[in-house]
């Protein structure tokens, strides 16, 4: 995947020359989506359905409020599974759904599957119904889907949107004039919820250029590492991360105290040849550095590389604690 243009991060009122050229390709992008979310669902599941999506290409943080919601369902007695596309993966493009081990390689489930499978059974498939009711007859008692807002396969109980604090919803464009795949007013007409993810600041911004966000109930909270027993004060480091927007894992590095020797981005989904990361291990050791790397791009590597490069695990940190559960427990209370 190509890195995502910097004009889609421009201001509403300053979308800028490209995004204006490009604008009436967006609107024919943006009508396709409308035509497709107004198709009748394939199916609705016997159990609760709730959808984790965003309204922007990537780079949202879906995948860590997937975690923490599933997290929060088997606290709650739960046994939710999850369903995914599966991003760069072969797994799930047939009929068959794919039930994700965690020995899988990521170059048949993708990288976020991976990830998911260490909190809950996982299944990839392209065609979210199916997806479910494979995950249905194994037992479950709620599906979280990882993405999907945009596809209609499969009814909704609860819709949460998330929003990256830093960026918002961009220039307010449609792809490729900017980063929404549906305009604004239609994704949070469909939404339950909104989750901003950030800093207080950039959220406070998001929030007064987007007043419409506040129709909905709105969890903040934030992407922090998780206490692993590091003291990251005055590591050196050398970092890489092929994620939709690398500075923000470099930001939270030297966040920590990490003493950043070299940050090294690459494109979401990225695939690392051997080649690139013998340069990246040898110039850690030059620099007497450690290898730092984000958790999506660890599943990546090839097995010879995964004990040179530390992963940094990631959790949502939320503002009120309670948040999440009281949108959750509603469902569970007639069934």
């Amino acid at each position: 995947m190509i890195r995502a243009p910097r004009f889609w991060t421009n201001p509403p009122d300053r979308p800028g020359a490209l995004a204006r050229l490009l604008s009436p390709l967006g609107a024919l992008y943006a009508g396709a989506t409308a035509r497709r979310v107004a198709r009748a669902p394939d199916w609705r599941a016997p159990v609760p359905v709730i959808c984790i999506g965003n309204l922007t290409a990537g780079g949202a943080g879906k995948t860590p409020v997937t975690i923490a919601v599933l997290e929060r369902l088997a606290a709650m007695g739960v046994a939710a599974h999850a369903v995914t596309r599966g991003h760069g993966g072969t797994a799930g493009r047939g009929a068959a759904p794919h039930r994700v081990a965690l020995s899988d390689d990521s170059a048949l489930t993708g990288d976020e599957p991976q990830l998911l499978a260490a909190f809950a059974p996982v299944w990839v498939s392209a065609d979210r119904a199916a997806g479910a009711r494979a995950a249905v007859a194994a037992g479950a008692q709620a599906i979280v889907l990882d993405d999907g807002f945009q596809n209609p396969g499969l009814a909704k109980d609860l819709s949460i949107l998330v929003i990256d604090a830093e960026t918002g919803f961009g220039n307010g464009r449609a792809i490729p004039a900017g980063p929404l795949r549906e305009h604004v007013s239609a994704g949070l007409a469909r939404a339950d919820a909104a989750v901003v993810l950030g800093a207080p600041a950039p959220a406070a911004v998001t929030l007064a250029r987007w007043p419409e966000i506040a129709r909905l109930p709105v969890l903040r909270g934030a992407v922090v590492p998780r206490a692993i027993g590091i003291d990251w004060r005055g590591l050196r480091a050398v970092a890489f991360a092929g994620i939709a927007r690398p500075e923000k894992f470099f930001a939270t590095l030297r966040g920590l105290g990490v003493d950043l020797v070299a940050a090294h981005g690459f494109a979401d989904h990225a695939v690392f040849a051997p080649r690139v990361l013998r340069r990246l291990v040898a110039e850690a050791d030059a620099a007497g550095a450690t290898l730092l790397t984000t958790e999506k791009d660890a599943v990546r590597l090839p097995p010879a590389f995964r004990g040179r490069a530390m992963p940094v695990p990631v959790h949502v940190a939320w503002e009120e604690a309670g948040a999440l559960p009281d949108l959750l427990t509603p469902l569970f209370a007639a069934r």
